[in-house]
């Protein structure tokens, strides 16, 4: 009798002390033990047994992360101004080193990744942070995962989203872009004159070194332009021809 009293009392204070001791580590988790403030081991995914008062844990999250990096003020080794930003994603690889060497290691990753951001502008030229993101963004990758590694950390890859210039440099170098584009057009057209010129001269040592070629051709050229009756064509005949006629004319 007193035990069927007692039940209503001691079911509800067994499901308290289970919720508190029995504690769930998701697949993508581990968690870290302390036992009386000492490390006392990871815990693995699954239900694990913590006792109150005497052991503590901390759940840390092992999937890979993206930590926008804000936007740096730096200046180039050619001394120009640009505003970068970037994203750095990385993983958890030790989760007791993340814990116990580092006090936030998500802050202290994002502040270590703008510093070195800024260092590494600091040291390559405009055009070089323009044409070599990729190059650039790598050695950031490096020194970062090389720093954190023994916070228990690994930086899989960095990635430059956005260079910006002041206004003044944007049109500076609209302008040089322009100026470049009119040099490569120069160039193309003087190349195209010097091929035709050459294929003229060619044409011309050919039609000279054949007899009755030259006129030949000129009569072709005649036949070309009568053919639009629209237009009224004045032209010089050459003296070849009119010595040529002269020869007909005689008996």
């Amino acid at each position: 009798m007193e035990l069927l009293l007692t039940l209503p009392i001691l079911v509800p204070l067994f499901i308290v002390v289970l919720v508190a001791v029995i504690k769930q580590i998701n697949q993508y988790e581990r968690g870290v033990r302390f036992t009386m403030g000492r490390f006392s081991g990871i815990m693995n995914p699954g239900w694990r047994v913590i006792i109150p008062v005497f052991q503590t844990y901390q759940k840390v999250d092992m999937r890979t992360k993206a930590v926008d990096v804000p936007d740096q003020n730096a200046i180039t080794r050619d001394n120009v101004s640009v505003r970068v930003n970037a994203v750095i994603y990385y993983k958890v690889s030790d989760a007791e080193k993340a814990i116990i060497e580092v006090e936030d290691f998500r802050f202290a990753i994002s502040q270590y990744a703008q510093t070195t951001m800024r260092n590494i502008v600091g040291e390559v030229t405009l055009d070089e942070l323009l044409s070599s993101r990729d190059q650039i963004a790598d050695r950031i990758r490096e020194i970062v995962d090389k720093e954190t590694d023994a916070w228990g950390l690994k930086v899989q890859n960095v990635e430059l989203k956005d260079v910006s210039l002041p206004p003044d440099m944007e049109r500076t170098i609209g302008k040089q872009a322009e100026a470049e584009r009119e040099k490569r057009a120069v160039i193309i057209t003087s190349e195209g004159e010097v091929a035709a010129a050459q294929n003229m001269a060619n044409a011309a040592q050919m039609l000279s070194a054949v007899p009755g070629a030259l006129h030949l051709r000129t009569l072709q050229s005649i036949n070309d332009i009568s053919s639009d009756k629209s237009n009224t064509v004045v032209f010089a005949i050459p003296l070849e021809i009119l010595k040529a006629l002269e020869g007909f004319s005689k008996p």
